[in-house]
């Protein structure tokens, strides 16, 4: 198994100015980097790839999906903008040697309407059919795409890996899968360890995120049945911490991170991924 860092635990948005946590998270003991593309125009995949055979690290793609990305919009502009960002994204990811393309692309984050069963319905016609679009280009590419179900408090559309894999089967993709985060499900799941295996093989991507996103094995998420479960579905791909710098204002305003979960960043990048290491051996 290998472990992977969120580069969210230290900056927005990655750039050639935060190349270095490539070393940095190598340092610490981590195989993966994940970079989130929040603004295209600041990747350097060049770069990206030097700074990653530099290291020895591989680097998976993960998207960020504001208003102005959201396939399931109303709008048509919209959707064809987050159609292109996806698409966008795939292609970086092509180009760094990333397999995968992780996030809630089947909205905009934050968004949390009251729809009623009409509109909802049509909320997810509009997600499907132009998630099969970017799936289809994913395909072609040889890329998988991640699905990541939210919390209720950001999002009002896909919360639970059963809503994912309705999602997943309404696309019918091969190469479509889910992003799956014990965050999000402590909250909305009954049961994290019969979730996980519920989930199965289309497990894709795998975060390993504390109860109150701080530092895994500092929160009351129990490891153990977490470790039980993806030996139980056979999962073998990468389990990264996604946490969030509460100086970075903006970010942390999206994720509502009111106040610092460690006394920094690098110690809890360093005490999660030791602790993780612990428990999955």
């Amino acid at each position: 198994m290998k472990f992977g860092a969120s580069t969210f635990i230290w900056v927005s948005p990655f750039s050639n100015d935060t190349l270095d946590l490539f070393q940095k998270a190598k340092d610490m003991g981590y195989d993966i980097l994940e970079i989130c593309i929040e603004d295209p125009d600041t990747i350097d995949t060049d770069r990206i790839v030097k700074a990653a055979a530099d290291t020895g690290m591989q680097v998976i793609i993960c998207g960020a999906f504001g208003p102005e990305r959201d396939v399931s919009a109303t709008d048509a502009k919209t959707r064809a903008q987050g159609v292109a960002y996806i698409k966008t994204c795939i292609d970086i990811a092509v180009k760094v040697g990333s397999d995968l393309v992780s996030g809630p692309m089947f909205s905009a984050t934050g968004k949390t309407n009251l729809l009623s069963e009409t509109e909802r319905a049509s909320q997810w016609h509009r997600a499907v059919y132009h998630l099969k679009e970017a799936s289809a280009y994913a395909k072609e590419k040889g890329v998988k795409l991640a699905i990541e179900p939210l919390n209720r408090f950001e999002t009002d559309f896909i919360n639970t890996v059963e809503q994912g894999l309705e999602l997943v089967a309404r696309i019918g993709m091969d190469n479509v899968g889910l992003l799956i985060d014990t965050f999000h499900m402590n909250i909305e799941e009954k049961n994290i360890g019969e979730a996980i295996r519920l989930a199965g093989d289309k497990v894709f991507n795998f975060h390993s995120c504390a109860s109150d996103r701080g530092t895994p094995g500092k929160d009351h998420i129990n490891w153990q049945e977490v470790k039980d479960a993806l030996s139980d579905i056979h999962y073998q791909g990468p389990v990264v911490i996604e946490a969030f710098n509460s100086n970075i204002t903006e970010i942390a305003k999206a994720v509502s991170l009111w106040r610092p979960l460690a006394d920094s960043p690098d110690e809890l990048a360093g005490e999660g991924v030791s602790y993780l290491k612990g428990v999955f051996g």
